[in-house]
């Protein structure tokens, strides 16, 4: 199992952009690619981004597309994701996760390894 840690986060103003990290304890499989959850109070877990154990491919949820970014690092066993124009309905709790597949699997039970997840709060 590997074991993700979560860092960045907090509070930003509309529009603004904040950057959150996420450390695997061990290289990854071939196939293991990584993702970003997130969960509002009242909504179910929602998919955002995901990409390739070779950092190559991505994939998007329609809401984010465009405006968020997702970046691997595999040098490190790092993942990122940028999150630029931020409104009020990105406030959630943020999670990194990882699993076996392809990234086009966005569903939550595809996921075997989660992040201890991270606030992130758009407010004025």
């Amino acid at each position: 199992q590997v074991q993700l840690v979560q860092a960045g986060g907090g509070l930003v103003q509309p529009e603004g952009s904040l950057r959150l990290s996420c450390a695997a304890s061990k290289r990854t499989a071939n196939n293991y690619r990584m993702g970003w959850f997130r969960l509002a109070p009242g909504k179910e877990r929602e998919f955002l981004a995901a990409v390739s154990q070779d950092g190559i491919t991505t994939y998007y949820a329609n809401s984010v597309q465009g405006r968020f970014t997702i970046l691997r690092d595999n040098a490190n066993n790092m993942i990122y994701l940028r999150m630029n124009n931020l409104n009020y309905e990105d406030t959630a709790l943020y999670y990194c996760a990882g699993g076996e597949g392809a990234v086009g699997m966005i569903g939550a039970d595809t996921y075997t390894d989660w992040g201890q997840g991270t606030q992130v709060t758009v407010s004025s």
